[in-house]
């Protein structure tokens, strides 16, 4: 017997970050968070962008910069409009809701004795309103809005009292907001330590002698602080659900090459290492060689060890497109590259949805957990017709083909739970700082230097969207 159908409790939603829809970036006692000095280039190629090593010196920089472009200050104002934008993404007929809590909103500092009583009312009416309108949130804790302070006056994660600041923020949000929200996701992408390093970590590179060793031990002493967090929360309300999230980054074997077979394995074990501490609860053997083999020396005390055994209740990832490595990209640590048999987007992202339903089975196969597919969209250029409308039937299609994927793979047995497309009204790109990768259903009337009205559009994909909802995934055309 097998499950023929999407659960008739599925989740269907949307997501995104307080970061990059927000905007408000100076109002209600926020403080400076790392994504305030994310600057937008227009002078770097499209498949260049992304986020480089930071230095305090950059900081200081972009702090007092008068003349760069930093969008995520300003973002789509979701800060002041989110009542109406709520209200478009009900229409779509979806029943729950990803966003993240601005951790400086919360502790303007990050080593803020009393949390701002602004910033917890803001997500208690953020959350009211979701509530109001059918849709369960879907909370992360950690997005890329670590207070700046902890970059300037700390060394960021790779800073054991970091930890502290860290879960003491995490109660502080579970006790707010205990009876309105239940589904937490801890930390976004925690895998991310490369393509999002700065932004994930909050490490400035002039601050520590070995980079590479102290993205390490900053990621371990997140998981510790996740784990603690999980448990903390449980305490609170055993009813909560608290999950880890990935981003799907487990490459295929350039070739049946015996080498290519075993770098991508070696490469892949890397990428389930976050999950299997968070939902396994130890440090794979696997990870200690890997130390070993780079001369990382990474500070595990006693303590960390019984901390981690405080696991997630279920895993989720986000989900964009698959890559390949060879043996000689895992030597030389150039990491993973395109497969050359797939169509690839804009931003060269490979068009993978079979990768999917792969991924999903082998997460299912490994843990034996709930998933929840918490992040999944296509990057693109719209056009606004002289009508008004927007014909976006690429990203139709694109969609169209990974839901299809998610219904094989529930069919395969694998147990999941929910569906959050990125970006389903459009909002600033979180590694380009660019408003014209869209990936919404919702089209957002403003370009990469801020200007435009903020008029709100309804794109073709938002008919197809709210569709597939109201059939729970049976109707795909």
């Amino acid at each position: 017997m097998i499950n023929t159908k999407f659960p008739k409790d599925f989740l269907w939603g949307g997501a995104i970050a307080a970061n990059q829809a927000e905007g408000a970036w100076q109002e209600g006692g926020k403080g400076w968070s790392i994504a305030d000095i994310n600057e937008f280039r227009d002078d770097i190629a499209l498949e260049r962008k992304s986020n480089k090593e930071v230095t305090t010196d950059y900081v200081k920089h972009a702090m007092t910069d008068t003349k760069g472009i930093y969008p995520k200050r300003k973002a789509i104002d979701f800060y002041h409009t989110y009542k109406e934008d709520l209200a478009l993404l009900s229409g779509l007929g979806i029943n729950t809701f990803r966003t993240s809590i601005s951790w400086a909103r919360i502790f303007p500092n990050g080593d803020d004795v009393t949390p701002n009583e602004a910033g917890l009312q803001f997500y208690d009416h953020l959350f009211d309103e979701m509530l109001q309108l059918g849709m369960e949130p879907m909370v992360t804790l950690s997005h890329y809005e670590m207070p700046l302070n902890l970059t300037l006056n700390y060394r960021g994660w790779y800073d054991r009292d970091v930890i502290d600041f860290f879960v003491t923020y995490c109660e502080t949000c579970f006790k707010r907001y205990n009876g309105k929200v239940k589904n937490w996701i801890v930390v976004n992408q925690i895998n991310l330590i490369g393509h999002e390093s700065f932004n994930h970590l909050g490490i400035a590179e002039d601050k520590v002698d070995n980079l590479l060793e102290a993205k390490y031990q900053g990621v371990h002493n997140e998981l510790v602080a996740s784990a603690r967090a999980t448990k903390i929360g449980h305490d609170i309300n055993p009813d909560n659900n608290i999950g880890m999230m990935l981003c799907d980054w487990i490459a295929a074997p350039a070739t049946c090459k015996p080498e290519d077979v075993f770098a991508a394995m070696k490469s892949n074990q890397m990428e389930y290492y976050y999950a299997d501490v968070l939902l396994r609860g130890t440090i794979p053997g696997y990870v200690h060689r890997f130390y070993h083999d780079n001369a990382l020396n990474i500070y595990i005390p006693a303590s960390d060890i019984e901390d981690l055994k405080h696991t997630a209740d279920f895993m989720s990832f986000s989900y964009y497109y698959s890559s390949i490595i060879d043996n000689e990209n895992w030597i030389t640590k150039q990491g993973t590259k395109a497969n050359p048999y797939l169509k690839a987007s804009d931003w060269g992202w490979a068009i993978d949805p079979l990768g999917l339903r792969t991924a999903l089975n082998q997460y299912w196969d490994r843990y034996q957990k709930p998933i929840y597919i918490t992040e999944n969209g296509f990057g693109a250029f719209d056009t606004v017709e002289d009508d008004g409308r927007i014909h976006d039937s690429y990203r139709i299609n694109y969609l169209r083909a990974h839901v299809a994927e998610i219904k094989e793979a529930i069919m395969d047995g694998v147990d999941i739970r929910g569906y959050y497309p990125w970006g389903p009204i459009d909002i600033v790109s979180c590694s380009s700082s660019e408003m014209s990768k869209r990936y919404g259903f919702i089209h957002v009337d403003l370009d990469n230097y801020g200007k435009g009205s903020g008029k709100r559009r309804l794109k073709d994909s938002y008919a197809w969207y709210k569709g597939v909802v109201a059939s729970n995934g049976e109707n795909l055309e």
